[in-house]
C-alpha cells in the first residue's frame, strides 16, 4: 500500500478479525479493533471495547479511535455469533440478536464509518460473509440469513457511495481454523472438510491478505464484489 491509513477491525480479537489487523499493523497502518471484550492484543494495535448493538456504544468507540489514530480510512466489518439451531426449534431471540449483531451492527459500524470517508473522499468498507450466506446450511438459517443480508447492504453502499471514491466489498470465506471451527466435534469437521474440493480448511492469514489487497489502491477498481475465499466449496454462485 503506497500510504498509511487508519483502519478499524470489528471483531478483531480473535480468529480472522486478529489476523487482520496484525496483518495491517505488519503493513505499517494504524488499526484498531473492536469487541465487547477486546483484552491486551498487541502494542501496536488500539483494542477499543464497543458493543456494535448499540449506536450510542458504537459512536463512542469511533471517538475513541479518532482521538487517537485519525479519521477512519478502512473498515474491516468482521465481528459475528452464532446461535446455530434447527429452525422449527430456534427461538426468536435465537433469530433476532444474530441479526442484530452480524447484519444491523455491521451496519451502524459502517454508516459511522462513512461519514469521515465522505469528507475525504477515499474509503474501504470491507464485510466478512460467510459462503452459508449463498449456500445455505441446515441449523443455521440465522446466521445464514445475516450473512446474505452483507451482501445487498454492501452492494447499496457501493452504488450510494462510489461517486466518493469509497468502495465496498464482501469476502465470502469458507470453513477457516478458528475458534469456532474448534468448536465443532471432529466429526464435523471432517464432514465439512470433506465438501471443500481443496480438502482442507482455510488459516485465517488466508482471508487477512484478501482483505488488505481490498483495502490498497490496487484494488480501488472492485466495489460490489463478492469474493469467495472458500477452496471452492462454493462453486457456481
Amino acid at each position: 500500500m503506497s500510504q498509511t491509513r487508519t483502519v478499524v477491525v470489528t471483531g478483531g480479537n480473535r480468529g480472522i478479525g486478529l489476523a487482520t489487523a496484525k496483518r495491517f499493523a505488519e503493513l505499517g497502518h494504524r488499526v484498531a479493533i473492536t469487541a465487547r471484550d477486546p483484552g491486551h492484543i498487541d502494542d501496536q494495535i488500539l483494542a477499543v471495547s464497543c458493543d456494535q448493538t448499540d449506536s450510542n456504544a458504537v459512536d463512542a468507540a469511533f471517538e475513541e479511535i479518532e482521538s487517537n489514530l485519525g479519521a477512519v480510512e478502512i473498515l474491516v466489518a468482521n465481528a459475528g455469533i452464532t446461535r446455530d439451531q434447527l429452525m422449527l426449534r430456534m427461538s426468536d431471540d435465537d433469530f433476532s440478536a444474530v441479526i442484530e449483531t452480524n447484519l444491523t451492527g455491521s451496519y451502524r459500524m459502517a454508516r459511522r464509518a462513512a461519514r469521515p470517508m465522505l469528507r475525504a473522499r477515499w474509503g474501504r468498507l470491507i464485510f466478512v460473509s460467510s459462503v452459508v450466506g449463498l449456500l445455505g446450511s441446515a441449523g443455521q438459517v440465522n446466521y445464514s440469513a445475516s450473512k446474505a443480508g452483507l451482501i445487498g447492504m454492501a452492494r447499496s453502499m457501493a452504488r450510494e457511495l462510489g461517486s466518493r471514491n469509497i468502495t465496498a466489498n464482501v469476502l465470502s470465506p469458507g470453513p477457516v481454523e478458528t475458534e469456532m471451527f474448534a468448536a465443532l466435534t471432529e466429526e464435523q469437521q471432517a464432514t465439512i472438510t470433506e465438501q471443500v474440493p481443496l480438502n482442507r480448511v482455510a488459516q485465517p492469514e488466508e482471508i487477512a491478505e484478501t482483505i488488505t489487497f481490498l483495502a490498497s489502491d490496487s484494488a480501488a477498481y472492485i466495489t460490489g464484489a463478492v469474493i469467495p475465499i472458500d477452496g471452492g466449496l462454493g462453486m457456481g454462485h
